[in-house]
């Protein structure tokens, strides 16, 4: 059976997934979303308690390709932006998040 091919998107929504997968699924995103030359993605993790917004920008802190991370001013903190790397494996500092 051939893997269905998703199309890698400037948003991904993380409503659907289960909690204990969502810093691999926002690993394997960034990753995905920089090989298809994305340099600005949006996470959608949803406003609640906070939970799951400091889950991803964990994930988002500790992943190579992300330059650094804020807070969705449109979405009141139900989602994060992130910029990437230019280039996988490119020169530059640790990511930074903004606030939390």
């Amino acid at each position: 059976m051939e893997p269905i091919r998703v199309p890698i998107e400037a948003e991904l929504d993380l409503h659907s997934f289960a909690p204990r997968d969502i810093p691999s699924v926002v690993a394997e995103y960034v990753d995905a979303a920089a090989g298809a030359g994305l340099r600005e993605v949006r996470v959608v993790h949803g406003r609640g308690v906070g939970v799951q917004r400091g889950v991803v920008q964990a994930a988002l802190e500790r992943h190579p390709l992300v330059v650094e991370f804020r807070d969705d001013p449109r979405s009141h903190l139900g989602a994060t932006i992130a910029v990437l790397r230019s280039e996988p494996g490119g020169a530059g500092g640790p990511a930074s998040g903004a606030g939390g």
